[in-house]
């Protein structure tokens, strides 16, 4: 075992490695875990994994919690986000033999039930209407609020599809989060307004420099901050009055599939969701809009 073993950076850097090559952990996640940890090492001012103790999270979980934040204070979910990167972490301590805190030790924090606000059929509606032009950057943007709705694909997974997409085929496969193959569907309508798309796309004189599918007007593949922009930009075209995100088109594929009739474990699938008690949620949405449809046109007058 290396001189440094006992030195905390050293486990933490064969955390990180074991959560890659391992695990098969997203270059994300990892990144994600590591600054959680290290902003704990920071706080704690532990300098070897025996240094670890219960007073030490006690004390960082008191910060978490009077973190500001522009919403007030850190949600319990985000800080509950930190203490599972701990955990983690010495989980992996233990299963290397090596003495630190027990991982069972440290219990999450209670979360409030996790709510969401899902935009509105007349507001889907007016957003899927609002790129009402033939220019590039509309055309390029219905086709990826088609792709969007039609495939249920995080908007990562649209930022990572290439040009060999066959948009001729109804269905694709996507390596999602977790780096797990899942199956995506493509409707009609979306695969004419992507095959639009490329039509224009074919036209501009691009320097290529990738295959991505989607692209900006340099030629350049489309990332998540631009497509979160142009969410923003069309949610004003459309006159609504709150915030759109691409995960909101998401929930939306989610709701509407259960509105419609699908059982929850096609849409786990759909989603792929780890577990379906993340696609629990939705379930209560749905039951939302059908009490709503059930006072609408059943309630008393």
């Amino acid at each position: 075992m290396s001189q440094n073993s006992s030195d905390i950076h050293y486990w933490l850097r064969r955390f990180l490695e074991y959560l890659e090559i391992e695990k098969g952990r997203s270059l994300h996640t990892i990144d994600m875990y590591g600054r959680y940890i290290n902003k704990f090492i920071t706080h704690a001012k532990v300098k070897s994994p025996t240094d670890i103790t219960p007073d030490h999270v006690r004390e960082f979980r008191l910060y978490l919690n009077r973190v500001k934040t522009r919403e007030g204070t850190m949600k319990k979910v985000t800080q509950n986000k930190y203490l599972i990167a701990i955990r983690s972490f010495l989980k992996y301590l233990e299963k290397n033999d090596v003495e630190t805190l027990p991982a069972a030790k440290i219990e999450l924090a209670k979360a409030p039930e996790r709510e969401l606000d899902v935009i509105s059929r007349d507001e889907f509606n007016r957003l899927m209407r609002a790129p009402s032009e033939n220019n590039f950057e509309d055309v390029r943007d219905r086709a990826i609020l088609e792709m969007l709705y039609s495939t249920g694909l995080r908007v990562s997974e649209l930022c990572s599809l290439n040009e060999d997409l066959d948009i001729n085929q109804k269905e694709f496969t996507i390596r999602g989060k977790g780096e797990k193959l899942r199956l995506v569907f493509i409707s009609t309508t979306a695969r004419s307004a992507v095959k639009s798309y490329l039509d224009i796309k074919a036209k501009q004189k691009y320097n290529k420099l990738e295959s991505a599918l989607f692209v900006m007007r340099s030629g350049a593949r489309i990332h998540p901050r631009a497509v979160q922009r142009m969410l923003e930009k069309r949610s004003r075209q459309a006159g609504i009055m709150r915030r759109v995100t691409p995960h909101d088109i998401r929930h939306y594929f989610a709701t509407d599939l259960l509105q419609n009739g699908a059982d929850i474990r096609s849409v786990q699938m759909l989603l792929g969701h780890a577990s379906i008690n993340t696609t629990q949620v939705y379930t209560k949405l749905s039951d939302k809009y059908l009490r709503e449809i059930h006072d609408k046109f059943h309630g008393d007058n």
